[in-house]
């Protein structure tokens, strides 16, 4: 089992701060760094967070929220061995040729460390800000995914949509990684069907192992339909240390190959002594 941290650009005031976390879990044995995505975070907001009781997503729009790309940019060149993840974009309201041009930079320079997780979105509030219609962002989704990976194939670009009119261009660098790893989070709508269309992994938003089964048994049902390999799909979940390694071991017999923890700054908790208990504690015994 791979264990990782998220998110690492929540919360941190300085570079030294984030490069000291990121290097801590490295020595720790954590296998990954992640980060999550929000542009800006409404003083109030009507949309409802959809992974979560209360509907809200339960960060303040006064926590430092860094740029995804530039907190993992900043992590890959301080550390040799841990993986970066975005957990996850959100691709509807990102430009997608910017997108494909930052992910295979990032994976260049990182060595191909860099795995580029992607969902919908939920925050109508944030698109608006944006200036991207909230509606019909699966549809948006879907084609700019597909778009996205004409631009990492290296070939002559050519795709014609209702959002995108690209002819006749590349857009080098390539990623390193072949195939570059595009991971798909959700588990609603058609979630499972994009995942199994076009995800080499899936980011699910759960950490119980009864949540996750019969999601599981959708995706498999999802890949079936589509004439994919469910054993291709590599499984991230997420988990609280609290749990400690007993639900570790329960989300492996479920298929899950990597759980990444919630560890964010907080004034009260050593993180950088939190990180290393986790080492010892869980890391070092699986």
């Amino acid at each position: 089992m791979k264990i990782g941290i998220i998110p690492v650009n929540v919360g941190y005031t300085s570079v030294e701060q984030l490069v000291a976390v990121a290097q801590a879990a490295e020595a720790a044995g954590f296998e990954s760094a992640w980060t999550f995505e929000h542009v800006m975070v409404p003083a109030a907001y009507d949309s409802r967070y959809p992974y979560s009781a209360s509907g809200k997503m339960g960060i303040a729009p006064e926590v430092n929220f860094i740029d995804p790309l530039i907190a993992l940019a900043t992590i890959a060149a301080h550390t040799k061995r841990l993986r970066l993840g975005t957990g996850v974009n959100i691709l509807p309201q990102s430009n997608p040729l910017l997108l494909a041009k930052q992910a295979a930079s990032l994976d260049l320079v990182s060595g191909g460390r860099f795995m580029l997780g992607v969902g919908i979105g939920w925050l109508a509030e944030e698109f608006r800000a944006m200036g991207v219609p909230f509606e019909h962002r699966g549809a948006r989704f879907d084609d700019y995914i597909s778009a996205m990976k004409k631009v990492w194939s290296g070939e002559l670009v050519e795709h014609h949509s209702p959002f995108l009119d690209w002819s006749g261009f590349k857009s080098y660098p390539l990623p390193v990684q072949k195939p570059f790893p595009v991971i798909i989070g959700g588990s609603k709508g058609k979630a499972f069907e994009r995942i199994a269309r076009y995800g080499t992994g899936w980011y699910a938003p759960c950490e119980s192992t009864d949540d996750l089964a019969p999601m599981l048994d959708a995706l498999k049902h999802a890949c079936s339909a589509l004439g994919r390999d469910f054993a291709q799909i590599e499984i991230t979940a997420m988990w609280r240390p609290e749990l400690g390694v007993e639900r570790v071991h329960a989300m492996r017999e479920l298929g899950v190959h990597r759980l990444v923890a919630r560890m964010i700054p907080d004034p009260r908790h050593d993180l950088l002594a939190r990180i290393a208990r986790v080492g010892e504690d869980v890391i070092a015994k699986l």
